[in-house]
């Protein structure tokens, strides 16, 4: 049995999206580039019970840690933050931008979550906090495609190349919607992306489609802890009735500019 339905007759890429990675403590990689797709971008989840910490080394890549429930201490070199997030749904994000080459030493005080994604560079920067009151709150859409997304470091002067941000929808709304898309093929700048799910109750479930206009199509079940990537197409998200959605997302590509294509056979909708 699979939670994922595919239609069309070219989507293995599209298949082979969906990362489900049973919850261990310490750090757990998720997808490494060059799976599902992605060319450029990798993901790692940590978790921790309290007293137990974790180095992350990077290399050639930057990468962003964003916290997503507990609290602990976050070290580089000698410089230390403290960092505390009740939930993804209860907090605004406290998240930690580094630089290549630079290891992060991550502690817990309380049972904590958190995710770490990566992306390679070639430039050189500064550690840099980001932290609640930072955080650029955007409100997306109308009626049941209305939800709330997040900015965290979309147009800031760290990041060199990622982008990342969280959206949250209301139970039974839909987001990234109209469907838009950002591979390059029709003019927009050419962007691969990854998702992280959370669900409230965590029991719940949301579906996660991706679709081209040639036909090429996969729906995901998407439950709490599932990533996605997507490499390319349209790609809207759907909140069954009794359950709230979060996803962080995570984009990289040619240029550092958040620029996005909508499917014209459902642009209408936004113009209503």
């Amino acid at each position: 049995m699979t939670d994922s339905f595919v239609w069309g007759g070219k989507s293995k890429q599209l298949y082979d999206t969906l990362f489900r990675v049973p919850r261990q403590n310490g750090l757990q990689s998720i997808q490494i580039s060059g799976e599902g797709g992605s060319k450029e971008l990798s993901s790692w989840r940590v978790r921790l019970d309290p007293g137990e910490s974790v180095v992350f080394r990077p290399k050639d890549t930057e990468a962003v840690f964003v916290l997503q429930e507990g609290a602990g201490k976050l070290q580089i070199a000698e410089e230390v933050w403290e960092v505390a997030r009740k939930s993804v749904f209860e907090q605004r994000a406290t998240a930690l931008y580094l630089p290549p080459r630079l290891n992060l030493t991550i502690a817990a005080v309380d049972r904590l979550e958190g995710i770490i994604v990566t992306a390679p560079t070639e430039e050189d920067g500064s550690p840099a906090l980001i932290g609640p009151e930072q955080i650029t709150v955007n409100q997306r859409g109308a009626a049941n495609y209305a939800r709330e997304v997040h900015d965290i470091l979309v147009s800031d002067p760290f990041a060199k190349r990622l982008m990342i941000g969280e959206t949250f929808n209301p139970a039974g709304n839909w987001s990234s919607y109209p469907p838009h898309k950002h591979d390059g093929a029709d003019g927009e700048p050419r962007l691969e992306e990854v998702y992280h799910y959370r669900v409230d109750p965590p029991s719940g479930f949301a579906h996660q489609a991706l679709y081209t206009a040639d036909g090429e199509s996969i729906t995901h079940m998407v439950r709490d802890g599932d990533a996605v990537t997507i490499p390319y197409g349209y790609h809207p998200v759907s909140a069954p009735p009794g359950y709230r959605l979060y996803y962080l997302w995570a984009l990289v590509g040619e240029h550092r500019k958040l620029a996005v294509f909508e499917d014209p056979q459902h642009s209408w909708i936004a113009a209503k």
